[in-house]
C-alpha cells in the first residue's frame, strides 16, 4: 500500500554573487502556504453554487461541459452546451485539487495525495462517491517562486493545501541570506465517454486505465468499475515530471529535463522506451503525426533563460530527435487541430500558425493583449483560458474567429 509521504528536498537556489549594498531592494515571487486541518481536509468535497474564481487553473471538456480549475480550490462547472453564452451551473470544493479527468459520468479528481470519484451523471446533483486516501504519494505540486514562506505550519494538525504568490519587495541581502540554508516540503480522447484536457494535464484516462504523473511516478489505476478504481503498482519515471499525452499506445511525458516516452502496450505496467533531453525548462507537449511538439518556458524555476517551441522528430519512437525550433516569449499551453498549432504564449497572447511545413511555420493570426496559459483543440472550437478569462475560437479555413468570452469572475 503507498504511504503519504512528504519528502523534504533542498532546494539549490542560484543568486548573483555580488551582493548589493545594504538598503537595496528588488521584487521577488513570494509563496505562502495555504493550510487547512486534517479533520477540514478529509471532510472537504462539496457542491456549492457557483461563485466567482480566486486562481484559473487548467480546463477539461467533457460532453456538453467545460470544468475549470481554481488552484488548491475546486473545479467550476460550465455549461456549454450553447458556445456563444456559456453559463456557470456549480462549484465542487475540492481541497488541494488541480486536475481532474471523466469518463462514463465519473469525474475524478485529486485532493493532494487523495483521489476522489464524483458521480456527475445529474449535473445539477453531483455526488462523491468515493475517497481513495494516500494513493497519489507524491501529488504535491510546488509553483514557481524565489521565497517559499513555510515556517509556522503545524504538520501535526495541518495540511498545505497549496500556495498563494505574490510579488513582494524584499531585500536583497535578506534574500541571499535566506538561500544559504532554505529547506522546502517539496490529449486526444481515445474514447467518446472520456474528456478532454489541455497540454498542461496530468491526468490521462486510456481506455479502462487512469495514468497520474507526479514529479517522480506514474500513478496507474484500473478503471473498468468506474467507481472503484484499482491501485496499481506505481511506475517510477525520472525527475520533475509536469505533464502527460497520449497517442495510441504510448504516454509522452513532458519534464523539466525533456520528454520521456513510454509503452503502455501493456497497460498495467508502462515501460520505458525513450527520451529526448533539452535541458531544463517547464515542459507541456502534444504529439501529431511523427513529430511532438514541446514548448520550453524558461525564467524562475523552470532555470533556462531561454523559451521556445521545440519539434522533435519521433518518426523512429526509440530516438527521438530535434527536429527543429522556434523562439517564443514564454509560452505554456499549445494544441493542434488538422494542420493549425496553437500556442499560449502567455502575456504574449495566443498565437496561430499553419504547420503543414514545420521546417518553415507561418503565422495565420497572434491574438495579442490577452494572457493565455491553455487550450483544448475541439471538432469544433477552440476552448483557451488566461488570466480568469475563458475564450472559445470557431475555426475558418486560415484562421480562428472568437466566438465567446467569459470572465470567471
Amino acid at each position: 500500500m503507498k504511504k503519504n509521504i512528504l519528502t523534504l528536498l533542498l532546494v539549490i537556489s542560484f543568486v548573483s554573487c555580488d551582493k548589493k549594498e545594504e538598503g537595496e531592494y528588488a521584487d521577488y515571487l513570494v509563496a505562502t502556504p495555504i493550510t487547512m486541518s486534517v479533520t477540514d481536509f478529509k471532510n472537504s468535497v462539496d457542491i456549492v453554487a457557483p461563485r466567482p474564481i480566486n486562481e484559473s487553473g487548467k480546463i477539461y471538456a467533457y460532453e456538453d461541459y467545460i470544468f475549470v480549475n481554481d488552484k488548491y480550490k475546486g473545479v467550476h462547472v460550465i455549461d456549454n452546451s450553447d458556445p456563444s453564452s456559456p453559463q456557470k451551473i456549480s462549484f465542487i470544493k475540492i481541497a488541494g485539487n488541480v486536475d481532474i479527468s471523466v469518463k462514463g459520468n465519473f469525474l475524478f479528481a485529486d485532493s493532494l495525495t487523495d483521489l476522489i470519484v464524483l458521480d456527475i451523471s445529474e449535473i445539477n446533483a453531483i455526488r462523491i462517491v468515493n475517497r481513495m486516501e494516500d494513493v497519489l504519494r507524491d501529488n504535491v505540486v510546488w509553483p514557481i517562486a524565489d521565497i517559499y514562506e513555510y515556517d509556522g505550519i503545524n504538520y501535526q494538525n495541518e495540511i498545505l493545501i497549496g500556495w498563494d504568490v505574490q510579488t513582494e519587495s524584499r531585500l536583497k541581502s535578506e534574500v541571499y541570506d535566506r538561500f544559504d540554508d532554505q529547506i522546502l516540503l517539496a490529449e486526444a480522447a481515445n474514447d467518446s465517454q472520456v474528456g478532454q484536457g489541455g497540454s498542461l494535464a496530468r491526468f490521462k484516462i486510456v481506455n479502462d486505465y487512469l495514468y497520474v504523473v507526479d514529479s517522480h511516478t506514474i500513478n496507474v489505476f484500473e478503471i473498468s468499475d468506474l467507481e472503484n478504481p484499482k491501485d496499481l503498482e506505481d511506475i517510477y519515471a525520472g525527475f520533475d515530471i509536469e505533464t502527460i499525452f497520449n497517442r495510441g499506445n504510448n504516454l509522452f511525458l513532458g519534464s523539466m529535463r525533456g520528454m520521456y516516452i513510454y509503452d503502455i502496450t501493456s497497460p498495467a505496467t508502462p515501460t520505458f522506451i525513450s527520451e529526448f533531453q533539452h535541458g531544463t525548462a517547464c515542459d507541456p507537449v502534444v504529439v501529431d503525426g511523427d513529430y511532438a511538439y514541446v514548448t520550453l518556458r524558461g525564467g524562475n524555476n523552470c532555470g533556462a533563460t531561454e523559451s521556445g517551441l521545440f519539434i522533435v522528430d519521433i518518426s523512429d519512437i526509440t530516438t527521438p530527435v530535434l527536429a527543429t525550433s522556434y523562439v517564443m516569449d514564454e509560452p505554456y499551453g499549445l494544441g493542434i487541430k488538422d494542420n493549425k498549432l496553437f500556442i499560449c504564449d502567455g502575456k504574449s497572447g495566443l498565437k496561430v500558425y499553419d504547420k503543414t511545413n514545420i521546417d518553415n511555420l507561418v503565422s495565420l493570426n497572434h491574438y495579442e493583449n490577452i494572457i493565455t496559459f491553455d487550450v483544448i483543440p475541439m471538432d469544433e472550437t477552440l476552448i483557451m483560458i488566461g488570466d480568469e478569462i475563458l475564450y472559445q475560437y470557431r475555426y475558418l479555413d486560415n484562421d480562428i474567429e472568437l466566438v465567446s468570452s467569459m470572465n470567471l469572475n
